[in-house]
């Protein structure tokens, strides 16, 4: 898989041979992408910065599984509501590189209306 078009149509072709496209609404997939964000949370929860560090290194093959499992939602609900991500998330970038210039935002945490 080389890029996204192709890996799109790699989970789209996975739902569409099971038939699962009738479950598939906004409201519904959005629900399955916050689901799988939380267990990506899971990982982590309780865990001071030490230890979210070492259970990182030693499990990372089961944090790639619920990242991957949040870019299959992502990637399923820009195709079912006809989002270019790619485009999306380039313009999105230039919103936050002009909230967060770099000479106000280097090292400061604050929010943009904060700057």
């Amino acid at each position: 898989m080389s890029n996204i078009d192709e890996i799109t149509k790699r989970i789209t072709a996975f739902r569409d041979a099971r038939d699962w496209k009738q479950f598939h609404n906004p409201k519904d997939m959005a629900i399955s992408l916050l689901l799988e964000s939380s267990e990506l949370l899971e990982h982590f929860q309780w865990k001071d910065k030490e230890e979210a560090e070492n259970h990182s290194v030693n499990n990372k093959s089961e944090i790639a599984e619920e990242l991957s499992d949040i870019l299959y939602w992502v990637l399923l609900i820009s195709n079912d509501l006809n989002i270019d991500i790619l485009d999306a998330l380039d313009k999105k970038m230039l919103k936050n590189e002009a909230k967060y210039p770099e000479d106000k935002s280097r090292g400061n945490h604050k929010k943009y209306t904060e700057l």
